[in-house]
């Protein structure tokens, strides 16, 4: 299968895992799951088919491990819009965890915070390298620095999806840092203090 095809058939799987298994009569349990014989039979249905060879491949291939699959069932590891409860513990993030977007959006980010819109949480990465890539897909990635364990102490509550992103209901302006892309240091040039991800570095609260 080439790369065309597998980008073409995640998409897919994306969609109607997570926001539209209406569309083609896809039913979720409570917790996500669909059955792998009827989103086949479904998919073929409605236009798009997908043999099992091909979607056990591209659930492999997928190096963001965006979908959890067991043999007979499968499901989108976050990121849903539609009423789904992953069963996901709460866990204590580390000091610092990062957010990618674009410029156009932080104004918007700066004034309200980051909010899920439309999903059921924010995303946080644990490294600054996957939220750069994250933004990347918009534009020019901005990079925000977020006081994860200040948060939590402030009792904000985290969760960790099956596939390593952090998930969180909102995350208030006063936690939050821009950062450069591609260096530890903001926006304006000074140093974030918000240390490194590995809470090696320095650490402070985020600029208020």
């Amino acid at each position: 299968m080439d790369d065309r095809r597998m980008v073409k058939i995640s998409k897919y799987l994306a969609k109607h895992l997570r926001h539209r298994p209406d569309r083609i009569g896809l039913t979720l349990t409570a917790d996500g799951w669909a059955d792998v014989d009827e989103l086949l039979v479904a998919a073929r249905r409605h236009g798009f088919p997908i043999t099992r060879a091909e979607l056990e491949q591209v659930v492999a291939a997928n190096d963001k491990r965006r979908y959890a699959y067991d043999g007979r069932r499968i499901r989108a590891s976050q990121g849903h819009s539609v009423p789904v409860d992953l069963g996901l513990a709460s866990a204590a993030p580390p000091p610092v965890l990062f957010h990618g977007t674009v410029a156009p959006a932080l104004d918007a980010i700066m004034s309200e915070g980051l909010l899920p819109m439309g999903r059921h949480a924010v995303h946080l990465s644990a490294d600054r390298a996957t939220a750069e890539r994250v933004g990347a897909r918009r534009g020019a990635p901005v990079v925000l620095a977020v006081a994860a364990a200040e948060m939590a102490a402030d009792g904000h509550e985290f969760h960790l999806s099956e596939n390593g992103v952090w998930l969180v209901g909102h995350v208030p302006v006063r936690y939050l840092t821009r950062q450069s892309a591609r260096t530890s240091a903001t926006v304006s040039g000074q140093d974030s203090g918000l240390g490194s991800p590995s809470g090696t570095g320095p650490s402070c609260g985020p600029n208020r």
